[in-house]
């Protein structure tokens, strides 16, 4: 099914942002789908990285799907100018949204960009499912396996209870996993329905990154073709 297509996303939060261009196209040569950009706002979480500036750069320089993770707490705010430049997913989390979550869904795909909705370890999975379930839906769930804000965590293995439940009960629902992915913890990611694979160090880090993204690509492939 298209919906459920294995996608890896690469995280550019762990590029080297002097030459974020180039790194980007290393990516998409090694094989990745999207390009994950966490956008942090030091508010939300402890941390400070990219915003819109630094994504209307980059799409100069690429035509990638940039699939843009808002660890924000007022979204809204970053509807217009993520927009206008070139974002193409903008996940937000439920945490921060739960009283406006209906107008930032319609302003997101009004504004031509596909919205997904993120949660913390913490937040338990019921919270999203009025938001896939609304007539004016999300199109993707973001599970968080480790806490926003830092790169390089150990993954959270209980975290795949939540994916399994996504999962079951949304069957074309692109289900994405985020934080201490790579070869060793792929399969038990894959094996619970995730289908969208965003990893950094882990593939950054590694001698023979295409073979890392592959090694992603084949378990999603694989746990799917066994459902």
């Amino acid at each position: 099914m298209e919906g459920v297509k294995a996608k890896i996303a690469p995280s550019m939060l762990s590029s080297d942002f002097a030459n974020l261009a180039s790194e980007a196209e290393r990516m998409l040569q090694f094989g990745a789908d999207w390009l994950h950009m966490d956008i942090m706002d030091g508010h939300f979480v402890p941390n400070l990285t990219i915003g819109a500036p630094v994504i209307q750069s980059l799409r100069k320089h690429t035509k990638a799907y940039l699939d843009c993770h808002l660890m924000v707490t007022n979204p809204l705010d970053y509807v217009e100018p993520l927009a206008k430049a070139g974002a193409s997913g903008f996940t937000f989390h439920v945490e921060v949204s739960q009283e406006y979550w209906q107008e930032l869904v319609q302003k997101i795909k009004e504004k031509g960009m596909r919205p997904g909705v993120a949660l913390r370890p913490g937040t338990p999975i019921e919270q999203v499912f009025p938001l896939v379930e609304a007539e004016v839906p999300v199109e993707l769930v973001l599970v968080m396996t480790v806490e926003p804000g830092f790169g390089g965590q150990k993954f959270m293995p209980e975290m795949m209870d939540k994916v399994r439940v996504l999962r079951e009960k949304y069957p074309s629902l692109d289900i994405e996993v985020d934080g201490g992915l790579g070869p060793t913890t792929i399969d038990v990611a894959a094996s619970a329905g995730a289908n969208c694979i965003v990893a950094g160090s882990s593939v950054f880090g590694a001698p023979s990154p295409q073979d890392v993204i592959s090694i992603l690509r084949k378990s999603v492939e694989g746990a799917q073709c066994k459902s």
